[in-house]
Formats: structure tokens, sequence, C-alpha cells
């Protein structure tokens, strides 16, 4: 298996295919591609047409051996062939998707086989293109360099979705008594989704919103943020706006589209009494619901400038005491306690 050098693209030299490139063209931008076949021949001469393409190309038999080297490599795209000893084209290619740290890379499924039902067990694996035997060079450079600039953009909002993350942490260490804060109400907003039977999108929604849920608090100055006596009715307003600074922030990032109603919403209540809104019962959604629920027991059960940690004995009690009040479903709250007494708390799903 052999790695090139990928170039930079401002140092390229034209290549044979820019010369036969129309005038409306758009160039290809060099990446990093595994190509993955068992079969040598296959394996040069698809390597052969990447680097003319200025594109850095890895190669791999068989499906295994792919896994491991796109889990060291990380590249921008696989090329992969379908039938291969070992572990096939369609179980490789679902192995990928279903790791949180490849499942962005895009897989084309490169295959002989003409039965509609193969196509569909690509499509149900995630491959996100195929390419039919015997490859067709313009085809496979227009899919190459279709991918590689879906994969850039994919990876722009990555970039973006991790500054937020990272400035979330941020503000969390501004106090040092909330430090852990994110992570654990990640941790315990999955759980209790998980308890209550949620879908991978929304608990994924859920660990974003254990550490974005207070982005707002950017916007509030220490004065206000780490008081350790009660908040005057000017600094508590000033502190609520946290929620909408925040999302605010959320707003410019499509991917966060599930998120901007937890950091906006999770300090409603039921009756209508809580902030920014004033939204009652159903109008809240459920995930912002979650977040509040498991923010209310972390700061029960935490140091904090105003108060000791209590046992999880007195969070029960305050919360289910919120839900008598109607600010909280009792059901949730409920569950939650079931969920962390039969030790159900897990690790942050991929």
């Amino acid at each position: 298996m052999g790695r090139k050098t990928r170039p930079d693209p401002g140092d390229e030299e034209p290549t044979e295919a820019d010369s036969a490139r129309g005038p409306f063209e758009i160039a290809a931008v060099p990446g990093r591609v595994i190509v993955v076949d068992d079969n040598p021949a296959n394996l040069r001469l698809l390597t052969q047409q990447l680097v003319r393409d200025g594109h850095a190309v890895l190669t791999a038999a068989d499906g295994e051996a792919a896994l491991d080297l796109i889990a060291r490599e990380q590249p921008d795209l696989v090329l992969m062939d379908v039938m291969m000893p070992r572990r096939d084209g369609f179980e490789t290619c679902r192995a990928l998707k279903q790791s949180a740290a490849t499942r962005l890379i895009p897989v084309v499924l490169v295959t002989a086989l003409r039965d509609s039902r193969d196509k569909v067990r690509g499509l149900e694996a995630g491959a996100d293109d195929f390419l039919s035997k015997p490859v067709n060079t313009s085809e496979l450079r227009a899919r190459v360099r279709s991918l590689l600039r879906l994969k850039r953009y994919t990876d722009d909002l990555e970039s973006a979705e991790a500054v937020m993350l990272t400035l979330g942490e941020t503000i969390e260490a501004r106090d040092t008594y909330t430090e852990g804060h994110c992570q654990r109400l990640a941790a315990y907003a999955v759980m209790l989704g998980r308890a209550l039977g949620l879908d991978r999108n929304e608990l994924a929604a859920l660990e974003y919103g254990g550490f974005l849920h207070d982005l707002g608090k950017i916007g509030v100055p220490d004065a206000v943020l780490l008081k350790p006596a009660s908040l005057t009715v000017d600094e508590q307003r000033r502190m609520q706006q946290h929620t909408i600074i925040g999302d605010r922030l959320c707003g410019g990032l499509r991917s966060l589209a599930r998120v901007r109603g937890i950091v906006r919403h999770h300090h409603e209540r039921l009756d209508g009494s809580g902030y920014p809104d004033g939204l009652r019962g159903d109008s809240i959604p459920l995930l912002a619901q979650v977040i509040g629920i498991v923010d209310v027991y972390d700061a029960i059960t935490t140091v904090r400038p105003y108060k000791q940690a209590f046992a999880m004995d007195r969070a029960r009690d305050e919360l289910l005491d919120e839900a008598r009040r109607g600010w909280r479903r009792r059901d949730l709250v409920e569950t939650f306690f079931q969920a962390a007494e039969a030790g159900s708390e897990e690790s942050i799903p991929e």
C-alpha cells in the first residue's frame, strides 16, 4: 500500500486531464482517495486515473484492510469494489457509515453487478454513489470531483460546529464552579433520551445541546454571571438574555437546527412561567424539556457559589416538586431517576 504526497493546489503543473478539460468545466481540487479492490490490475488502473488529476491515492486489497487504512488516514473519498474476500464492499461501507469517525466520508461502490437489488443493498449500506465496471474515465473524474466538493462543504460545517462547541466549553471555563457541567449535561441528557427511546438524531442533538445550551452566556458580563449573591431584577433580565443570544449564535448553522430549540427554550416551564418566550405545555420542544430537567439536576448535585452539593434524593424531591407546581413533566422526571438508579448512564454515543 503506497501513499502519495498531496500537492499544493497552487503549485500544480497542468496535467493531461487539465488540457482535455472544456472551458466551462470546474477544475478538480486534489484530495486524498482510498481505492479498495482485490484485483491488482483494477487498483493500478484507478490509481493512474486519479493521480492524473492530482489526487493522492492509497490502496487496500480487501474490506478489513480498508477499514484499518481509512481509520488511520481519514481520506476525503473511498472508491470500493463490492465483491471482495474477508469483508465485501456492502459490509465495509455499512461499517464506515455506522462509525462517527468515518460516516461523513463519501463512499463510491464500484461494481459489475447489474441487478437493481444490489444497488438497493448499497444504498441501504450508506453508499453515496455507484460506478459501473468497466469504469468510464470521464464519469470517474466527474463523480470524484463532485463528491470531493461535497466533502469540503461538510468539513467546513464540521469546523464551524467544532468552533461552537469549543466556545461552549470556554464559557463554562469562566466559572470554576461549573467545571464539567457541559459534559455531565450531555451524558445525563443522552441517558434520558435513550430511556425515552429517542432516535439517533435526537440523541445527537441532546449531546450537542448539553454543550451548547448556555452558549449565549458569552454575552453576559462576569459581574452578573459570577455574582455569588442573589441577582437583582435587572441582572436577572440580563442573565435570561443568554437563551436569545445563544439561539442567534446557532442560527447561522443549519446543522444545529435541532439544537436551537434546546438553546432557546431549556428554561421554559410547562405553566408558561419560564423564559424567554413563556411557552406552555407541548409547545416546549421535548429536547429542551430534557435538557431543562438534567440542568436542574446538575445544579442541585454540584457545588455552586451560593450552595453546597446535595444528594440525588434531594434532587429528586426538588424536581418532583417542580412537577407538582406544573413546571416539569412528571413522567420525564421519573424516567430520568429510574434510568439513573438502573445504572443505565452510558458514555455519549458516537
